[in-house]
C-alpha cells in the first residue's frame, strides 16, 4: 500500500512539474510577443511621421472648376483650388503696381512655380493657407467684386485676422500686412489627375 502511495504522490508531483513548466513556457512567450509588439510597430510609419514631411496625393479630377479643398502635409493646411479659366484670366488682368510682389522674387515657391500663374499647370494653384502675416488661415473669395472687399475686387483670398488680401495666384496685394506672397510647397503631378504633394521632382509624362 505504501508503494502504490508512494507511486501516486510521484505521478502526482510529476504532474505539477510539467504544469508549472508549461505555463512558464507560455508566459515567457507572452512576454517575448509583448516584448515584439513595440518592436514590429517600429517598422510602420507612424501619423506623426507623415505629418512631419511624407507626401499627400490628391486625385483632383474631382474637383468641380471653380472648387477649393484642403489637405494637410508637415501640419500645413494645403489648399488645392481648381481654376477657371476666368480665375486664371483675373490673374493676367491684374497691373504689377497693384501687388508688393507681382515676380515673387521675394516670396517662397518651388522654381516651376515661379511665374504668373505660380503653378505647374494653370488650372490648378497649390499653396500653403497660412496668411504670411501672422499664419491665419485666408477665407476664399473667388468671386469678383464681393461687397465686403470692394466691387474692383478681382477675386482671390482675404484673411479676416489683419485684412491681407491676395489674388487668384497667391500673390498680396499691396496695402495688406503681409509683405509676400502666399508660399508654394513642393509638388507634382503623377499623371493628369494625381497631385503629390511633397514631392517637386518632375514627373515625365505630366503635363
Amino acid at each position: 500500500m505504501a508503494e502504490d502511495g508512494a507511486g501516486t504522490g510521484d505521478e502526482t508531483d510529476l504532474s505539477r512539474r510539467k504544469f508549472l513548466t508549461t505555463a512558464t513556457v507560455a508566459t515567457g512567450g507572452l512576454g517575448v510577443a509583448f516584448m515584439l509588439t513595440p518592436f514590429l510597430a517600429s517598422w510602420k510609419p507612424s501619423e506623426r511621421a507623415r505629418a512631419e514631411g511624407a507626401p499627400t496625393e490628391l486625385d483632383v479630377s474631382k474637383l468641380e472648376p471653380g472648387q477649393m479643398t484642403t489637405v494637410t502635409w508637415r501640419r500645413q493646411q494645403v489648399y488645392i483650388v481648381r481654376r477657371t479659366p476666368e480665375m486664371v484670366q483675373s490673374v493676367a488682368k491684374i497691373d504689377a503696381d497693384e501687388l508688393k510682389d507681382p515676380e515673387s522674387k521675394e516670396s517662397d515657391q518651388p522654381p516651376y512655380a515661379a511665374n504668373e500663374i505660380r503653378a505647374r499647370k494653370a488650372e490648378y494653384l497649390v499653396v500653403i493657407g497660412n496668411c504670411t502675416h501672422l499664419g491665419c488661415l485666408p477665407k476664399p473669395r473667388f468671386e469678383p467684386g464681393q461687397q465686403e472687399l470692394g466691387t474692383d475686387w478681382p477675386g482671390g483670398f482675404f484673411c479676416p485676422c489683419h485684412g491681407s488680401r491676395f489674388d487668384m495666384a497667391g500673390r498680396v496685394f499691396a496695402g495688406s500686412p503681409a509683405s509676400v506672397n502666399l508660399r508654394v510647397p513642393p509638388y507634382s503631378f503623377t499623371d493628369e489627375s494625381r497631385l503629390v504633394i511633397g514631392v517637386d521632382e518632375p514627373v515625365q509624362g505630366a503635363a
